[in-house]
């Protein structure tokens, strides 16, 4: 009878106002992502490489997330304002950008003053693609193939001008190489993006790396005579041009690669999502069909693979830099 009545006494304060009787909750479901339009962020001009690969990883993504992708262009200080402007973006997963190896890996040893580091302020998602530079002069330019030019620039020294898409890009670096490699001395002129292929075309500066997606076409229909590509293997985009390393320049390695990358400190669970999305569709045989026939090789790789990725083309293109005592301020 005591241990019943002093039961019965004890319901009435689980039930007194005010009390709170704590119960088995359920683990609350991550909010779906994307549920609003994504933007990706290119810190160089419309029509360059950047740009082309923005573009057309973007626009598979929204059919995949049914939600709008917009390409926002936002170039200058070769690349350090777009990817600046990501950097100070709320990180959660809405703002991206897809860089490419200036702005993520070259230009931190390349300004003096730099607004950002790439390996603290970015959280890499995936390698996109690798695009090697192709080294291209116009049909009727006096060289027609690397050795002729290195002969041109020998007998004319500081008169020949090569373009690039800004300072510090592998455009421009690539350029530095061959003069030091080749003991040649040419004048780099620096242009916001794909501008420069105006002059080119122009024939106010005398040849360029170029990225083949930028120039890929204009190759094909014979306005620009392809000599040579950075990269230590052919291109699968023109694989009848002949690498620098084939021609006798063994140590001449500049190609090109772009990636995507979110402001540090976005959810881990965001970035694998827009990772695995992203591979989907660079594993589509059509895009990366699509890919090749414009130029670039479509790569895939994780967040862990490119970041450590992007720590050794910081250290790789560093050492470039030194070599070539290059500054772009």
């Amino acid at each position: 009878m005591t241990i019943r009545r002093r039961a019965t006494l004890a319901l009435p304060l689980l039930a007194a106002p005010g009390l709170i009787v704590p119960r088995p909750t359920r683990a609350q479901a991550p909010e779906p992502f994307p549920t609003r339009a994504v933007r990706i962020v290119v810190s160089f001009t419309a029509g360059g490489t950047t740009d082309i690969i923005a573009r057309l990883v973007g626009a598979q993504l929204s059919e995949r997330w049914g939600q709008p992708v917009v390409i926002d262009n936002r170039p200058g200080a070769g690349g350090n304002i777009g990817t600046h402007h990501v950097v100070q973006s709320a990180p959660d997963g809405y703002t991206l950008l897809v860089g490419s190896v200036g702005p993520l890996a070259v230009n931190v040893s390349l300004y003096r003053n730099m607004p950002y580091d790439p390996r603290r302020d970015l959280a890499p998602i995936t390698l996109l693609a690798g695009v090697p530079n192709v080294l291209i002069v116009r049909p009727d330019f006096a060289a027609r193939n690397v050795a002729e030019l290195v002969a041109e620039a020998k007998r004319r020294p500081g008169q020949l001008s090569y373009a690039s898409t800004g300072a510090g890009t592998s455009s421009h670096l690539s350029g530095v190489m061959l003069d030091r490699m080749a003991g040649i001395e040419t004048v780099h002129i620096p242009y916001r993006g794909a501008v420069a292929l105006n002059d080119m075309l122009a024939g106010r500066v005398q040849f360029m790396f170029a990225t083949i997606p930028s120039v890929i076409e204009q190759i094909r229909n014979g306005q620009f005579r392809a000599i040579a590509v950075s990269s230590t293997e052919r291109s699968r985009s023109l694989p009848e041009v002949p690498t620098m390393v084939e021609l006798g320049y063994p140590e001449f390695d500049a190609s090109s690669w772009f990636g995507m990358v979110a402001p540090a400190r976005t959810p881990p669970a965001i970035i694998e999502k827009i990772a695995a999305d992203t591979h989907a569709v660079l594993r589509d045989p059509r895009i990366e069909r699509q890919m090749i026939e414009q130029g670039a090789d479509p790569v895939g790789r994780g967040p862990a693979h490119f970041a450590a990725f992007i720590a050794r083309e910081v250290d790789r293109w560093s050492a470039i830099v030194r070599a070539a005592n290059a500054t772009a301020d």
